[in-house]
């Protein structure tokens, strides 16, 4: 690199060029990206414009730059790769849902995805949500309905796109329930009210359209009644106050009735209490108010007006933890007044708060907090409000049962942003290791070239220099730089490549590379890590994890559970214990309740017996060394819930030829086609299925499954297709499977041909008993199948 001295003739002086390391600790030295030293041409004064121009060429087209760039590009390619393999999905999310408007709804949105779960209970504090009463609706195919009943989806199928639903309030008139919402518009982005009707206490709901939409934004709907006329008075903060709207024709028509205070409250409610009427909100304008930790009270005679401040304003403003923001309806149980707040430390509606109200006067008021006695969701982000719920209104119905509305979320607030953020972290990092690989490969000579430092133009002339002088800020950057740069040369010489810590510390730089561009890849096309059920008709469901094992699987057993007890739709595990001690329910980490039934024979046919703890309709038996995603479980599900009658699972098979002879899954898809379904991970109707299993025309099959200690997912086919001429069994191919038997090594069927051998002598036999299959043939349907075949 040449260094240049001013001359003694003025603008015209000559230069002298010398060279010095690309590192060297002068400020005059200039380094370029590139393998070796390369003398820059010196260009008069006059060319400035094109020294810098040939530089930048230089930089871009020199070896160093371009090693850099290839690295980009190699490690991009992987991150691609990774994408389409783990978050490409070929198959729909979508399932019984027209395509227009809904395609609209439901975007993915900085505030969250709030939906909206209906509860019941014998009081205010033992609420348990629908799926745990049982609740069933065989036209919706859910069996029982589980929550939540009212999403972005179920809005935006209705011609009202949508992408979150929050903040609900009900109003119940006889046995007709009305649902008050915010809804968040697709397209204005603004929180408009929608309004839904239950004619069945809240199992399904009728969506009637946009109750109240103005030219700002709306959410908390409190509805109430006064004098025979209904009142609903949203938050209008964003207006500046707060308006009371009637009803003109319940529920789609209201008109502004007066505007109450002129003040940007937020989650305001009124409830007479002791003959004076409250009205409870937050003030965030203020000057010192600590946003989601402020409370102020009024009164009045009237819900009306005119309201006074109450003595002690404001009640609260404090840590937005505490609770003191609304969360709900205020309610009055065995004579007690109750108000629910949100605690918003953790995020923005983490949870809601009760609190019992023990002296509210004009002067006075005091609350104490109360446990709510509500189980808090532990599936994380595959429940829909395994990371927040904020808002709750419960109502006592003329049966004396209560009911609830609560809205949840299973992402936390500005999680996208929060994505975006980790994601642009993890690209940077991958820039910084590309930069390491090329310090360690020689192809980087130094970090910063000094022509990017301030004040540098090349030619180092008397004048420049006195200004360098001056300035000193300048000059610490370019000792900095140049200090900088003499760090690829000190790595160089420490690292050796040709050694076997050389070549281990490059090995572990490039795994680094891959496992940030991968994760920066999973926050920015991953979405939010969430496995989320498939709604058939706008319905959800759950359904019963069914496994067999004995005690030298347990394993097995462990990781089995602690996995698929988090899978959204789960709503309980049974096993089947065969053989061995038991292990407690407490020994397994599980999320949903693990129900151990021990038998007193080892049998195959234990799978399919008939038991009273079977709370759905739905059982997936699903072998405990199978290891899939609990997105294809969903999916699975949701396909089963379309056709119940049919056995539907994940490994098909297709029996054919004479003589029969029992062949692999690539036998199947060899020729197109399949005619049975493996039950170590099938969904089916257990109350269809096991009566066939256990009727008197299949004792014969199950005294040979015994046998044979094989067999019985095969007669379990045979029974199928005896009793119905059309098809009986579905095939969902998962996105991976891993069988874990492999690891633990206590595979059931070790040897894979004397296992075949067995079942093809299953087939002779069953067939002979119940009739052939050979002659039925489905085809592989690529919806289903989530591939292109």
């Amino acid at each position: 690199m040449g260094v240049y001295e001013a001359g003694g003739n003025g603008s015209n002086g000559t230069t002298t060029a010398t060279t010095c390391n690309c590192c060297d600790m002068s400020l005059r030295c200039w380094c370029r990206w590139k393998f070796g030293n390369h003398q820059q041409q010196q260009q008069p004064q006059q060319n400035h414009h094109n020294l810098l121009h040939q530089r930048l060429v230089s930089l871009v087209f020199s070896s160093g730059f371009m090693f850099f760039l290839g690295c980009l590009v190699l490690y991009g390619s992987i991150g691609m790769f990774y994408g389409w393999l783990v978050f490409s999905k070929p198959y729909s999310r979508s399932t019984n849902v027209g395509v227009g408007l809904h395609s609209l709804g439901c975007q993915e949105d900085n505030e969250g995805s709030w939906s909206i779960g209906v509860f019941y209970g014998d009081s205010p504090f033992s609420l348990k949500p629908i799926e745990a009463v049982n609740e069933w609706r065989d036209e919706g195919a859910a069996w029982p309905v589980a929550n939540p009943v009212v999403t972005c989806a179920s809005l935006s199928d209705a011609n009202f796109p949508s992408n979150f639903v929050a903040d609900p309030f009900l109003y119940v008139q006889g046995d007709t329930l009305f649902l008050f919402y915010e809804t968040k518009n697709s397209i204005t982005m603004q929180g408009d009210i929608a309004v839904a009707k239950s004619t069945d206490k809240g199992a399904t709901w009728q969506q009637l359209g946009i109750a109240l939409d103005e030219d700002w934004h709306l959410s908390y709907p409190y509805v109430f009644n006064y004098l025979g006329q209904i009142y609903m008075m949203p938050e209008s903060s964003q207006k500046g106050e707060l308006r009371l709207y009637r009803a003109l024709n319940f529920p789609l028509q209201w008109t502004l009735e007066k505007v109450l205070i002129k003040k940007p409250l937020v989650d305001s409610f009124i409830i007479n209490h002791a003959g004076i009427y409250w009205l409870f909100g937050s003030d965030h304008s203020g000057f010192g108010t600590r946003r989601n930790g402020q409370l102020e009270i009024w009164y009045s005679s009237s819900p009306f007006g005119p309201w006074k401040p109450h003595k002690k304003n404001p009640i609260y403003n404090v840590d937005k933890s505490v609770g003191a923001r609304n969360g709900g309806r205020p309610f009055v149980y065995d004579g007690n007044l109750y108000r629910v707040g949100q605690d918003c430390g953790e995020t923005y509606g983490r949870r809601v708060r009760i609190f019992k109200v023990e002296v509210i006067t004009k002067d006075d008021y005091k609350e104490v907090e109360v446990p709510l006695g509500f189980e808090e969701p532990n599936k994380g982000r595959n429940a829909w409000n395994g990371a927040r719920y904020h808002h709750l209104d419960v109502q006592h119905l003329s049966s004396g049962k209560w009911i609830a509305v609560m809205d949840g979320d299973r992402v936390p607030s500005g999680d996208p942003v929060h994505r975006f953020i980790l994601g642009s972290a993890s690209l940077a990092a991958v820039t910084v290791v590309a930069v390491v690989l090329g310090v360690l490969l020689g192809a980087v000579k130094c970090i910063i070239p000094l022509s990017w430092c301030a004040n540098y133009s090349g030619k180092r002339n008397n004048a420049l220099l006195g200004r360098e002088r001056s300035n000193l800020f300048s000059s610490k950057v370019r000792r900095f730089c140049s200090r900088l740069n003499r760090v690829p040369l000190c790595v160089r010489g420490k690292i050796k490549l040709y050694t076997w810590a050389g070549k281990l510390v490059l090995a572990v730089t490039i795994v680094v590379g891959v496992a940030l561009m991968c994760t920066g890849v999973k926050y920015f096309y991953g979405g939010n890590d969430a496995e989320e059920a498939y709604p058939l008709n706008g319905h959800y469901s759950q359904f019963t994890l069914l496994t067999m094992t004995y005690d030298a699987r347990l394993w097995n057993l462990k990781m089995y559970v602690k996995h698929y007890s988090r899978c959204s739709s789960v709503k309980e595990i049974i096993v089947v214990w065969n053989k061995g001690r038991p292990p407690r329910s407490s020994d397994l980490d599980s999320a949903v309740p693990v129900w151990i039934r021990v038998e007193d024979q080892n049998s195959l046919n234990n799978r399919f017996k008939r038991d009273p703890m079977l709370k759905t309709r739905a059982v997936l038996e699903l072998d405990d060394d199978i290891m899939m995603t609990c997105d294809d479980i969903e999916r699975g599900f949701n396909v089963w819930r379309q056709h119940p009658d049919r056995i539907v699972g994940f490994y098909p098979r297709l029996i054919s030829g004479s003589p029969l002879k029992y062949r692999g899954e690539k036998y199947a898809r060899r020729h197109k086609g399949y005619n049975m379904i493996l039950t170590g991970a099938a969904f089916m109707d257990h109350t269809v299925a096991f009566e066939r299993y256990w009727s008197k025309e299949a004792k014969a099959g199950r005294e040979l499954v015994d046998r044979y200690f094989n067999c019985e997912d095969v007669l379990l086919n045979y029974l199928y297709a005896n009793a119905s001429s059309s098809q009986t069994v579905e095939y969902v191919r998962p996105a991976w499977a891993i069988d874990t038997s492999k690891f633990s090594g206590v595979a059931i069927s070790r040897n894979t041909n004397v296992h075949y051998k067995i079942r093809s002598n299953c087939l002779l036999k069953f067939s002979e008993m119940y009739g052939s299959i050979a002659g039925r043939k489905w085809e592989f349907d690529g919806r289903k199948d989530g591939w292109d075949l």
